[in-house]
């Protein structure tokens, strides 16, 4: 097996981890430490996917250059919502809202760009719907949550 196949099933399974655990950090309750537990598991799980979208990029450049960019952007929301909440900014709630679910919207837009083409009924869509879908779906719900927390932070 290749350096990149390696990489390639690490990636894939840290990804479902990561899909997986930010649902379920989503649902958790937030009092009782549940929340903070998969939160953890969901961001130890990014860090590996986007390490490896990165080397995995790296490595196939000319067909997967994109992969580069989508992890960056996507961390980059992860990590925000991540220091938020571990550094208490001012109003972290809010800062954190916004970096964790935009970081799930990262990784759904990714994982539809992938492998969009193979699920029934978003396969009817113009492939281009990949990239905008779970934003146009994500945008609403951030603003939605934030609203609802707004006056806890």
């Amino acid at each position: 097996m290749s350096i990149f196949n390696i990489l390639l099933t690490i990636h894939i399974l840290f990804g479902t981890i990561c899909l997986i655990t930010g649902i379920v950090a989503m649902v958790a309750q937030k009092k009782e430490g549940k929340h903070t537990e998969w939160g953890e598991i969901y961001h130890a799980s990014y860090v590996v996917i986007t390490l490896t979208a990165i080397i995995l990029s790296i490595i196939n450049w000319d067909k997967i250059a994109y992969l580069f960019y989508v992890a960056i952007f996507s961390y980059a929301f992860a990590i925000y919502g991540y220091l938020a909440r571990k550094k208490r900014w001012k109003n972290w709630l809010h800062h954190h809202i916004r970096g964790m679910l935009g970081s799930y919207i990262g990784a759904v837009t990714a994982l539809l760009v992938n492998i969009g083409i193979h699920i029934p009924i978003i396969n009817l869509l113009p492939p281009i719907w990949f990239w905008f879908l779970p934003t146009l779906i994500g945008i609403p719900l951030v603003a939605s949550v934030s609203k609802k927390y707004k006056k806890r932070s």
